[in-house]
């Protein structure tokens, strides 16, 4: 599984998102694209996919932007992914199933298949809030030094 850009930035704006959701401030994507340095630009495309899926909603005017559409701990990591991803799993191109049938069956349900239900089961089971939660606890760590 290979994840692009578009996803990895929508995702790393969806946390920024999701750390603001509690002040109910609608965040730009100016500011967004300046805490990330992502290009603004791009942004937009990312936004665009994720009101589309209805991550977030967006609210236009001078105190217009973005704000996630439901609480962090209600979206998962593989809603926005999925909303972002066009080919998020795709499917595993057979190998020897013309003259080993059995073996290809055998790699398609035994690893393929397998690979795929647990990366979904993994991405669906992390939500936004548990990554906010992650990325604090990192913040409080960094700060430490340890002299020996």
């Amino acid at each position: 599984m290979r994840i692009s850009s578009k996803g990895r930035y929508g995702l790393a704006a969806s946390i920024v998102m999701a750390r603001n959701y509690a002040g109910g401030a609608y965040l730009t994507v100016v500011s967004l694209s300046e805490q990330l340095g992502i290009s603004k630009i791009y942004l937009e495309q990312v936004f665009s996919l994720l009101k589309k899926a209805g991550i977030v909603n967006s609210f236009k005017g001078a105190q217009g932007g973005y704000r996630l559409s439901r609480p962090p701990q209600e979206i998962s990591v593989m809603e926005v992914l999925t909303a972002l991803e066009q080919s998020l799993f795709e499917k595993t191109e057979h190998s020897v199933d013309r003259k080993a049938p059995e073996i290809e069956n055998t790699m398609q349900n035994a690893v393929f298949s397998e690979i795929d239900r647990a990366v979904l089961a993994t991405l669906s089971g992390v939500s936004l809030y548990t990554l906010v939660t992650k990325a604090e606890e990192y913040t409080r760590t960094e700060g430490y030094m340890f002299y020996i």
